[in-house]
């Protein structure tokens, strides 16, 4: 009689192969999550609630340039949601839907784009990142205001005394200057892209001919709108760094206030704000017809 068969010993894996199969497990279930329809429609939400933002802050700065008052950014934006009957639940709700786009964002900054050329690669993961973080510090001034811990208040204040702060740290010099130029950049960007209407390509547009044009206008007046207050905020920080008077550096609401002062200011400032409720308007639009 044949002796009996001895069962083979369990198969172990080395130790760092299972780490290595328990991460990459945690990182899949981790995109499924963020790729869910949920979440996408959620954060189809975030597009609209930034855009409602954007409106708001331009029509603050139609009101300043016909003489009247307000803090034109988004704290003020978001303080001026918040006045409004329904306002904890605007503000919970939008906190909601940003927080979702900020975490969408930062999916596709980790898990997308990894089969595209390096510099593609890297570039188009960098602009989910930043989206991210924008998306993310939107969330967070909607929470603090749901919370009673905001303010619409002296936003120009706040923003010299962050700039004072950061002036008085080591190489805090040359990173305001890093940011100002940067945000100066972005603005520049943030025009072009709107002039050649390169950001089409990241929508569905309608098949109506009118539907195309119109959306197609509210991108470009948009864009050149946001990217007009992006480099006039940057320069503003920039000059006022380097010319060491933090008190200039006042903000998005200080940039504005900056061009009102300037020949045909009035003017100006209300054809800039114009071009960011058609920015809002194209924000709100993109919601629904954005490649997410």
């Amino acid at each position: 009689m044949r002796g009996a068969r001895k069962s083979a010993p369990p198969r172990r894996w080395p130790e760092g192969s299972a780490i290595k199969r328990e991460l990459k497990d945690a990182a899949g279930t981790a995109e499924d999550v963020t790729n869910s329809r949920a979440l996408e429609l959620l954060a189809r939400v975030g597009f609209a609630v930034s855009g409602l933002l954007h409106f708001l802050v331009g029509a603050i700065a139609i009101r300043l340039a016909m003489g009247g008052s307000g803090n034109a950014d988004f704290s003020g934006a978001v303080s001026e949601l918040a006045s409004q009957p329904a306002g904890p639940f605007l503000l919970w709700a939008s906190f909601a839907a940003c927080a979702a786009l900020a975490v969408w964002q930062a999916s596709d900054a980790v898990f997308d784009y990894n089969r595209l050329p390096t510099k593609d690669k890297v570039g188009k993961k960098a602009k989910a990142a930043a989206q991210a973080v924008v998306f993310a510090g939107l969330a967070v001034t909607l929470a603090s205001f749901a919370m009673g811990t905001g303010s619409g208040g002296d936003n120009q204040q706040s923003a010299s005394d962050l700039t004072v702060a950061v002036m008085k740290a080591p190489g805090g010099v040359a990173l305001l200057v890093l940011v100002g130029l940067g945000m100066a950049i972005t603005g520049i960007i943030y025009g072009i892209r709107g002039i050649k209407k390169t950001f089409e390509k990241h929508l569905t547009m309608p098949v109506s001919r009118p539907a195309r044009t119109a959306v197609s206008a509210l991108g470009v007046t948009g864009y050149v709108a946001k990217g007009i207050v992006l480099l006039l905020t940057g320069m503003l920080i920039t000059i006022a760094t380097l010319q060491a008077h933090p008190g200039e550096s006042t903000g998005l609401d200080g940039g504005l206030r900056a061009l009102r002062e300037q020949p045909f200011g009035v003017y100006l400032l209300a054809a800039v704000g114009a071009g960011l409720i058609c920015y809002g308007l194209y924000m709100v639009v993109r919601a629904r017809l954005a490649k997410m």
